[in-house]
């Protein structure tokens, strides 16, 4: 196996690599020898590829970057953080975070050992209080603002999985219920794009009750006949986010293969004693469950959001 392996290198470098794989290998040494090679050669440039986390095939950076990070070849969705989907959706110019931008959960507990610690940043109003942030340059797992899709102002939300994996505390709840009330008095559109592990168990009960008072500040919002709502659950989608606003919406989109559940896989195993298929939490069986409205691509999404936008200015003039 060893041999076999330095000789798909040499044959990686000689640009028959695709030729001698179909002819000479088994689908079974394909799956231990491949992703050998790949991690051998992503070794040795870091800088220059990327590999799928689904198919494992190895892409250029510069390729997946130019493909708002989908895998060219199964079509993966990669996750995105908050800047790179203002990035994406917000046209340039466009974008003016709220007010309230900076605030932070104060009164979170951590561990010894919590690796979410920097002891070496100080607030310049609480000289005390220790700021908690994880080392992407944001102070909460969501950033919210205004701007416009296709020239079309809306409010909008977007949650974070690389801060504290986009766990709901109250400076969160906080921000969203801001968002909603200022939609609701400008009468703008409202989109949130959601990405959480749930509601953050370091804050306690008090990241429970932003289920109630998001949930409070959407009905407050949607009983205005002008209002829309547009909920966008991105992978992963869990947790009191899927039982609250992330299934609120008037429509409910998911962008594809998109973990989407209440309770994780191995917390409904350990808990139920119960074997869970490997796609009972994917968008795409849920689809057909019935749970939310559509799946979208990531390359459509600014595009079909904006005609909808445009259709529902349509309907309610």
């Amino acid at each position: 196996m060893l041999n076999l392996f330095f000789c798909l290198l040499k044959a990686e470098k000689r640009g028959v690599f695709k030729e001698l794989t179909e002819k000479v290998l088994t689908e079974i040494e394909k799956k231990q020898i491949i992703p050998q090679i790949n991690e051998y050669f992503l070794e040795k440039n870091k800088d220059l590829w990327i590999r799928c986390e689904n198919c494992y095939k190895l892409t250029n950076l510069k390729s997946f970057e130019s493909t708002i990070k989908i895998c060219e070849y199964c079509k993966y969705h990669f996750s995105l953080t908050s800047l790179e989907r203002i990035k994406i959706f917000i046209d340039p110019g466009t974008w003016y975070p709220m007010k309230d931008e900076d605030i932070f959960s104060r009164d979170t507990w951590y561990s010894e050992d919590d690796t979410y610690q920097d002891d070496t940043y100080q607030d310049d109003t609480y000289q005390d209080d220790i700021i908690y942030y994880y080392q992407i340059g944001l102070t909460e797992a969501v950033k919210t603002g205004v701007g416009k899709i296709n020239s079309i102002p809306i409010a909008i939300g977007f949650m974070d999985f690389e801060f504290m994996g986009g766990s709901m505390g109250s400076a969160v709840g906080e921000k969203i219920t801001h968002l909603i009330k200022y939609a609701a008095k400008k009468s703008l559109p409202l989109i949130i794009m959601c990405a959480s592990g749930g509601a953050r168990m370091q804050e306690g009960s008090s990241s429970l009750m932003q289920m109630a008072k998001i949930s409070s500040a959407l009905y407050y919002y949607q009983s205005n006949i002008d209002s829309f709502y547009v909920s966008i659950l991105t992978s992963p989608t869990t947790g009191g986010v899927t039982a609250s606003f992330g299934m609120l919406g008037d429509i409910i989109i998911a962008e594809p293969n998109s973990d989407i559940a209440f309770a994780g896989k191995r917390v409904i195993e350990g808990t139920l004693n119960i074997v869970v298929s490997e796609n009972s939490q994917k968008a795409e069986l849920l689809f057909k469950k019935g749970l939310f409205d559509l799946i979208i691509p990531r390359y459509y999404l600014k595009d079909f959001i904006s005609e909808l936008l445009k259709l529902h200015v349509f309907f309610t003039s």
